[in-house]
């Protein structure tokens, strides 16, 4: 019997997670990126020489998944988590102030604590006061509908945290992490970064920075990873439909035969037939059959393909509803170093996070020793993202000399900006109920997306278990008959595949935080 015939749509992290699993299991796995390069959100490209990645992302020690995801693409020395969680925090100034918020070898949570009880940025009393919410988040539950309706914001102010502790502390932690201005979010989605990043184990929080750009980390050691498999990769295979129903080939006589693909994938324009990869199993070049189809695109443009009845018109209008949020990223080249560490936070600065880019984008090698990549990352940047270039640079340029005094003297060589302007939904208060599971009623189709219900934030780790749950749902339905086997059992030569079931759901990873 011929293996199943997936074709998954979307070739951002929740797709390849998907299609490297599938593969893995024995399916006969079509990955469609409409774009010319996969990684979706997470890809890079290049300008005057250097490599520029769309946007700045790290992920923390607990993210389980992704990490895993790494281990396959033979990516982990690529991305180095640090030994322990360590951030320095800066304010500005004639003499910026420094502080450091860095864990013990304590046992979660007493790790944070020493940290907390020195940090420089709130008062005595505002320090002492953090233990209570601290305390109190322990006993939230963040499936709970209720909490998903509650303002995070007003959760702390509830529990004794002033404005000033919100917006030096807390911020750091879930702006970065959510995408959307810290009183505003989900109490649900903050309670899964502080209770498994930082009320967790002493290790949970500690971050990882890539050090590969992510075009090469996730793109292409995906597409590595899945022609070795002997899955087809389509780049610039945009999709125009998806048709289900009955599809007879020509060989096929009986109209209940087992072997006829379900599903009809039609394509904007025909792929390219001198593209030895381009070969399908249609003999309409602008056209894939399938048994079954994850479509794992972003959440408007599924509310756009998926095909009607799949599901109620209220469920699919209720996502297309999730709104977005914008990423903004600033990038700036001195002639020469100005700062001293790898990355950095920033309290009373329209600076978030700063990321020295400096090896990564290969300027080292073009301006070895003498010039400096600094990149902003600036999350929920609604306030930014139709600002003119010329604007953000009368703005973030002296920011970044009243953080670092070495730019005060140094020359800006260079000076551009990338904008995100749907980097993720908007994970406000009320979005849980609104987020679809992976299955939809007809069976062979389903969903993946970091927008999707996988009980995460909007991140790279939210991604990737929402393409292993779209895995996990196909292999339980509609290909468990077809010769399919498990993930983690012996099709297609390989015994570690993806998570199981209720490994997927486990409470042992979180999120990768969009910085």
């Amino acid at each position: 019997m011929s293996p199943p015939r997936v074709a998954v749509i979307g070739g951002g992290l929740a797709g390849i997670t998907a299609a490297i699993a599938l593969a893995e299991a024995g399916a006969a796995v079509t990955l469609l990126e409409a774009r010319p390069r996969l990684g979706g959100a997470t890809c890079s490209f290049t300008r005057d020489g250097l490599t520029v990645d769309t946007g700045q992302h790290v992920f923390l020690g607990c993210c389980t998944a992704y990490r895993d995801l790494l281990g396959k693409l033979g990516m982990t020395e690529h991305a180095p988590v640090q030994d322990r969680f360590d951030v320095t925090v800066l304010a500005p100034g004639p003499t910026p102030r420094r502080g450091r918020l860095r864990r013990t070898a304590l046992p979660g949570p007493l790790h944070m604590l020493p940290a907390l009880g020195r940090y420089p940025f709130l008062s005595w009393t505002e320090r002492t006061s953090v233990s209570r919410p601290a305390l109190a988040m322990r006993r939230v539950d963040p499936a709970d509908p209720r909490v998903d309706e509650q303002r995070f914001g007003d959760w702390l102010a509830a529990r004794g945290q002033s404005e000033r502790a919100r917006r030096a502390l807390w911020d750091l932690f879930t702006v970065s992490a959510l995408n959307i201005a810290g009183d505003d979010a989900s109490l649900s989605l903050a309670a899964i970064v502080i209770k498994t990043g930082l009320l967790g184990k002493n290790n949970a929080a500690d971050i990882g920075v890539p050090a590969l750009p992510l075009g090469e980390l996730h793109g292409d050691a995906g597409a590595t990873l899945l022609t070795k498999l002997g899955a087809q990769v389509l780049i610039n295979a945009k999709v125009s439909a998806i048709e289900p129903g009955a599809i007879e080939p020509a060989t096929s006589t009986q109209p209940d035969d087992p072997s006829r693909p379900r599903f009809r994938v039609r394509l904007a324009r025909p792929v390219d037939p001198a593209d030895p990869a381009a070969a399908s199993s249609a003999a309409d070049p602008a056209e894939i059959l399938a048994d079954a189809v994850v479509l794992a695109v972003p959440h408007d443009a599924a509310a756009r393909l998926i095909p009607p009845g799949a599901l109620p018109e209220a469920t699919v209008a209720g996502w297309a509803g999730l709104g977005a949020s914008p990423i903004v990223n600033v990038h700036v080249i001195y002639d020469r170093p100005v700062m001293d560490l790898p990355f950095a936070a920033a309290v009373d600065s329209p600076v978030q996070w700063v990321f020295d880019r400096t090896r990564i984008s290969g300027l080292d090698r073009s301006s070895p020793g003498r010039a400096q990549y600094l990149a902003i990352s600036l999350s929920a940047a609604d306030q930014y993202v139709d600002v003119p270039a010329a604007a953000l640079r009368e703005q973030f340029v002296p920011a970044l000399a009243e953080l670092f005094p070495a730019a005060r003297e140094a020359q800006v060589t260079e000076f551009f900006v990338t904008r995100e302007r749907r980097a993720t939904f908007r994970q406000a208060p009320g979005t849980a109920r609104l987020r679809p599971p992976a299955a939809t009623t007809l069976p062979g189709l389903v969903l993946a997306g970091a927008w999707t219900a996988t009980g995460w934030p909007d991140t790279m780790e939210g991604a990737v278990r929402s393409g292993l749950l779209a895995a996990i749902q196909l292999r339980q339905t509609v290909l468990s008959g077809s010769g399919f086997s498990a993930p983690g059992q012996s099709g297609g030569g390989h015994s570690d595949s993806v998570l199981s079931g209720s490994e997927a759901n486990a409470p042992t990873s979180t999120i990768g935080e969009r910085q």
